[in-house]
């Protein structure tokens, strides 16, 4: 089994390109790019794309963000390479999961939504204008008082028209109001009310059991199965995204989405039949876990790498632990399946702190000193992160952010290509 928290890319590196059967599961931003206040300025390396295409059959991602749109990846991809027509023949898009698991996609760019209506994705559509509209009235108000100018390119920035998954993006205004704390802080809270009344308005038109709101990051889930906010402090941004998502749209269900694929392309067959998604599957670890095992040739499952860059542990006034992060249950989920299936997955977090989006980054220096998972440096090198209970084990870290995983990814790419 791979030690915790280790650094040592070269061994991973020489173990997965031995692993006939891999697949390698992995989230987008902050992950192979960094975060960034305004998504249309994201830009990938041309040679990480040429290195995906290269792992055909062997890698998928899995993201809350979105394949199209004005600010999905695929026009990320297409502006790398420097030409559409490029991608769509030599299948150079990104194959996996978009919107937390609902939105599917081929490495040639084909796009569907297994199991969502035309009225939800209508419903959707009509998110933006409205965030939008409540934006411009609130920050032209006191004690916001943004001048006209400036309120275009916030709002611009901030509303993200994803067909999926329409979001507010705080990253921009945060950084605005990073010296008046109590002012952003006032953002997160109109944020999640707009959202909340975004959600009556669901249930009035009949469709209030097809939404979900996500906070990214998060501090893990309330009593009722809502998410919790993570508050700004004086460090780090805390909850920057709001997003309106699709029931079922959490990115562990999309592990089974993936390995369902998986199967297919090896035998032939869907195990969890062709139209298995994310709406129809259950959504606790446990039972994921208890229908991948009935469901899925333990012959024929793959070792899994599961990467991300979303993981949380904040611990309250009153002691107590709370863990969330949006990556932190599909990494549960491939860590859980290999200890189900038997099988050495890796679990990977790459460290997003560099990026334009404040939050808790590894202090790589104790991390350096740290023996073993009894050393209390361990935990101060991960605070924020991790704690010496965390049932989530991160097997292999890069603490140096995406850069250095881009550079990890290539090599892998290469060596199981006998490069």
């Amino acid at each position: 089994m791979h030690p915790l928290y280790s650094l040592d890319h070269d061994a991973a590196l020489s173990s997965l390109a031995a692993t006939p059967d891999l697949l390698l599961i992995q989230d987008l931003d902050g992950v192979c790019m960094p975060l960034a206040r305004d998504p249309l300025t994201r830009t990938l390396a041309r040679r990480y794309i040429e290195a995906a295409r290269g792992l055909d059959g062997h890698f998928q991602v899995l993201t809350n963000g979105e394949h199209i749109g004005r600010r999905g990846v695929n026009g990320i991809v297409e502006r790398a390479l420097g030409d559409a027509a490029l991608a769509r023949s030599h299948g150079l898009y990104l194959p996996g999961l978009g919107a937390g698991g609902i939105q599917l996609q081929d490495r040639f760019g084909a796009v569907s939504h297994p199991g969502v209506s035309e009225a939800e994705l209508a419903f959707l559509a009509g998110v933006p204008h409205r965030a939008r509209q409540a934006l411009r009235t609130m920050l032209a108000s006191p004690p916001f008082d943004i001048p006209p100018d400036e309120l275009e390119r916030l709002v611009e920035t901030t509303v993200l028209d994803n067909p999926a998954s329409p979001t507010l993006n705080l990253n921009g205004l945060h950084h605005r109001y990073a010296d008046r704390p109590g002012l952003y802080a006032r953002l997160q809270q109109a944020a999640a009310a707009f959202m909340a009344e975004q959600l009556r308005q669901a249930e009035a038109l009949g469709l209030g059991a097809a939404f979900f709101v996500h906070y990214a990051p998060n501090l893990g889930h309330e009593a009722d199965g809502r998410e919790r906010i993570k508050p700004a402090d004086a460090k780090h941004a805390g909850t920057t995204d709001f997003q309106l998502m699709l029931r079922g749209a959490v990115k562990e269900v999309g592990v089974l989405v993936a390995l369902n694929h998986y199967y297919a392309r090896r035998t032939g067959s869907h195990p969890l039949g062709e139209r298995f998604n994310a709406r129809e599957a259950p959504h606790t670890l446990d039972a994921l876990l208890d229908l991948a095992e009935r469901s899925l040739d333990k012959a024929l499952m793959p070792r899994l790498v599961g990467v991300g860059d979303t993981v949380t542990s904040v611990e309250d006034a009153d002691g107590t632990r709370r863990r969330g992060g949006s990556d932190r249950g599909f990494l549960t989920l491939v860590q859980n399946l290999g200890r189900r299936f038997g099988r050495d997955n890796l679990v990977c977090y790459v460290d997003s702190s560099g990026g334009e989006v404040r939050r808790a980054g590894i202090d790589t220096a104790r991390l350096a000193q740290a023996r073993d998972a009894q050393d209390p440096r361990l935990w101060q090198a991960l605070s924020g992160i991790s704690d010496a209970d965390d049932p989530l084990r991160l097997n292999l870290v890069f603490p140096l952010g995406h850069g250095q995983y881009v550079d990890f990814f290539c090599r892998l790419s290469a060596l199981r290509r006998g490069g």
